[in-house]
């Protein structure tokens, strides 16, 4: 088993700090321009800035980041907060939304409530299945930020169906998660981060009618040496022995890919077929008879 990459390392001893990111890009205290195909394992899919940070910054300017319950987070039993409006739009049902700090917690406590229909979810890789047809969907919103958040979006119908109001599953859910003491479990997010998360999924929302297969398949011709593409994610054709190797090389390409060969890069959005020109005409050479065969990452 070879050792995980420590991507931000990498970068630094390469090209020192990131003193700025716009869209798939990173930009380096040494005047390198790296594009981004890691994007923070798909939380910066929608790219880097954006109006998440605009909103975040407005509630910020009102001083309401202390623990209690703002129009974001208003307590469930009453009328929905912002972010169950929001997942509920995605989603295209209604829905209650809980945040969590650790993916198998989420994924616990949906399983819990519906163990034959929990499912975690990612956008262009919904394979054919609507979201509606599914009582509990775990994803991470498009958000990216220093720390992890999952988000578990537990259809109305479900609910119903244990015959628990909005109130009663809220303090269900409390109860597991003292009864799984080895998640993070639940966490409260302060209004200014709820509010970030709540306007990156309405962002997604649009994302989601706007970017289809034509604004992917304009790098096949180069990457398709190098990568099976299914939607915008990228799965190594690569042996997973050479794999790392293949990760330092495209640093030196100045293209940022996923450190983990079981997790996808992303077709980096924005970009254009100039930014793989390094790729390009310096190949990276591999054993094509041995390669792996392509996981589909989580």
């Amino acid at each position: 088993m070879l050792e995980l990459l420590n991507l931000p390392k990498e970068i630094y001893s390469r090209f020192g700090t990131i003193k700025r990111a716009r869209k798939c890009f990173l930009y380096t205290a040494k005047g390198v321009r790296l594009t981004d195909l890691w994007q923070e394992n798909g939380r910066a899919i929608l790219g880097w800035g954006g109006s998440v940070f605009t909103v975040f910054k407005n509630v910020l300017e009102r001083g309401i980041t202390g623990n209690y319950f703002t129009d974001f987070s208003a307590p469930c039993g009453r009328e929905k907060n912002q972010l169950d409006h929001a997942v509920s739009a995605l989603f295209g049902d209604e829905r209650v939304a809980f945040t969590f700090s650790d993916k198998q917690a989420a994924l616990e406590i949906g399983l819990y409530f519906s163990i034959k229909s929990t499912s975690v979810w990612k956008p262009w890789n919904s394979a054919g299945v609507d979201p509606r047809t599914i009582n509990c969907i775990v994803f991470a919103p498009p958000l990216p930020w220093a720390s992890d958040i999952y988000v578990l979006a537990v259809k109305k119908d479900a609910i119903k169906f244990l015959a628990l109001d909005e109130e009663q599953l809220k303090a269900q859910v409390q109860k597991l998660v003292t009864r799984y003491k080895g998640f993070a479990g639940e966490v409260f997010l302060p209004a200014p981060v709820c509010a970030a998360v709540t306007r990156s999924i309405y962002d997604l929302i649009k994302a989601l009618q706007e970017r289809e297969e034509k604004h992917w398949f304009i790098y096949d011709q180069i990457i398709s040496k190098y990568w099976e593409r299914r939607g915008p994610y990228l799965f190594p054709k690569i042996p997973e022995s050479d794999y790392q190797a293949f990760v330092l090389h495209c640093l030196e390409c100045h293209l940022v890919i996923s450190p983990r060969y079981n997790l996808p890069s992303i077709v980096p959005f924005g970009a254009d077929k100039g930014n793989f020109s390094l790729l390009k005409n310096n190949p990276f050479e591999y054993d094509s008879n041995s390669n792996a065969q392509s996981l589909e990452g989580v």
